[in-house]
């Protein structure tokens, strides 16, 4: 992008291949996902206050190829498939034929889906397993409440949520009730016509990737949760005072940001090549098309993930 703004500053630029720093490797892209970060950053909120110069290249989400490793006999040689993220604006993103990542944020990529599919599952199933595994700590029998559920943060907690044993009631829209359903959730509740906190309750944690930027959806979810239940907090300046509103309330709360890492990106992959993780792709477009792309990211409606080819 040359500037902060709308979708229209995402245009084609050429920039000097990348050289890695030590710690890093080389990659060759071949997908990137969209994440709303992305679209935060390029409007001028989100990371943009760390760029230093522009025109500068946005996206974290990566499926790509080892061009040079970090170190001869690395683990990760060249030609090897790999995923991950990118720290942006600290290095230039995934929105480009090559990048330049730290070995220890990246992985193998999942063998069993295509690379757009991988490209779609960093940022969002992290942030997701944060959610569930790391900060949650969800346990068989507990009561989880995830809204935008057909998201793409969304759809990787429902199943996590589900696969840890609890009992996991889904905020969407009505389109996509049977659809999340299928992944694994027992109560679909479509906010759209139905007052979520006067059909649930008793919750043990709320994944709230919302926020109060939609009907206080935040606020009224401290409403149906048990007394020292978790809220996590997930969008950026969703909710500033979400942390003093729940504690009024005598719940906990604390926000989350994806961190990748090779151990957790590894035992992800293996949850898609065993079929425990379904990844959805709603729409790919060519990288000189990434304008189009964050259009439709901020209509909200999006299933799952969108995904930019960079190389075919």
């Amino acid at each position: 992008m040359n500037t902060i703004g709308g979708p229209e500053v995402l245009v084609p630029t050429d920039f000097p291949l990348p050289v890695p720093a030590i710690g890093e490797a080389l990659v060759k892209v071949s997908a990137a996902g969209v994440n709303p970060i992305d679209a935060k950053t390029r409007a001028g909120r989100g990371a943009a206050g760390l760029i230093r110069e522009y025109p500068a290249i946005l996206g974290v989400d990566f499926c790509g190829t080892i061009v040079r490793p970090a170190f001869d006999t690395h683990p990760f040689q060249p030609g090897d498939a790999v995923y991950g993220m990118v720290s942006v604006p600290r290095l230039s993103g995934s929105y480009a034929e090559y990048l330049t990542v730290p070995v220890v944020a990246i992985a193998r990529a999942p063998r069993t889906v295509t690379e757009a599919q991988a490209a779609a599952v960093p940022c969002a199933a992290l942030t997701a397993w944060g959610c569930i595994v790391t900060v949650g700590q969800v346990e068989r029998g507990q009561r989880v409440l995830v809204h935008a559920a057909a998201g793409g943060v969304g759809h990787f907690t429902v199943q996590l949520a589900k696969r840890a044993g609890a009992h996991v009631v889904a905020t969407a829209s009505e389109r996509n009730v049977d659809w999340l359903r299928e992944l694994g959730a027992d109560e679909v509740i479509d906010y759209r016509t139905t007052r979520f906190e006067e059909e649930t309750g008793d919750l043990d944690l709320v994944v709230d990737l919302v926020g109060n930027v939609h009907d206080d959806t935040g606020t009224r979810s401290l409403r149906a949760m048990r007394p020292g239940g978790l809220l996590i907090n997930v969008p950026t300046g969703s909710w500033p005072e979400f942390r003093a509103d729940a504690a009024a309330a005598g719940m906990r709360a604390t926000d989350i940001k994806a961190l990748s890492d090779t151990a957790s990106l590894t035992a992800i992959a293996e949850l898609i090549d065993a079929g425990e993780l379904v990844v959805h792709v709603d729409r790919e477009f060519p990288l000189d098309e990434a304008a189009d792309a964050h259009r439709l990211l901020e209509e909200g409606h999006t299933r799952g993930k969108i995904v930019l080819r960079v190389a075919d």
